[in-house]
């Protein structure tokens, strides 16, 4: 996730989401991720506290803040490289199963009052983002806990 200013994601040339102020949330999802684990992953990007205070500290939440997410799925992210010069790809879930984990995460995060804009699922997108801080953290959830 990436604290933004502003971020939108563009397919075939048409913008088909777009925030200001928030994070922008790029999403893989693995096989073995149950829904306790997107419902931990939701509860962890609306409260982790990486938006400043009056003081400049990291001290307010997304729910504080009233920013918006922009979801983006990324099945990139769980690209193995350690072998070879292609990178493998067998560790992020088949896109049957992919695809309503990310609608559940994308509802769930709704739910919170936060304004949800996405990309779409398995097309080929551009996403543009000025980074806030820069600000960025890699949130991994397995077994419902936070690694």
């Amino acid at each position: 996730m990436q604290r933004v200013s502003r971020a939108s994601v563009e397919v075939d040339g048409v913008i088909v989401g777009s925030i200001h102020a928030g994070l922008l949330l790029l999403l893989g999802i693995e096989p073995s991720d149950t829904d306790e684990d997107i419902s931990v992953g939701v509860d962890k990007v609306v409260n982790l506290r990486i938006f400043p205070d009056g003081a400049g500290q990291m001290n307010r939440s997304l729910l504080e803040t009233g920013g918006s997410a922009l979801v983006v799925s990324q099945f990139t992210l769980l690209g193995d490289a350690r072998r070879g010069r292609r990178p493998s790809f067998v560790g992020a879930a088949p896109p049957e199963e992919a695809e309503p984990m990310v609608g559940r995460f994308v509802e769930l995060l709704r739910t919170t009052g936060t304004h949800v804009e996405t990309g779409v699922f398995g097309a080929s997108m551009e996403v543009e983002l000025v980074n806030s801080g820069p600000v960025t953290m890699v949130l991994e959830i397995t077994n419902g806990r936070v690694r």
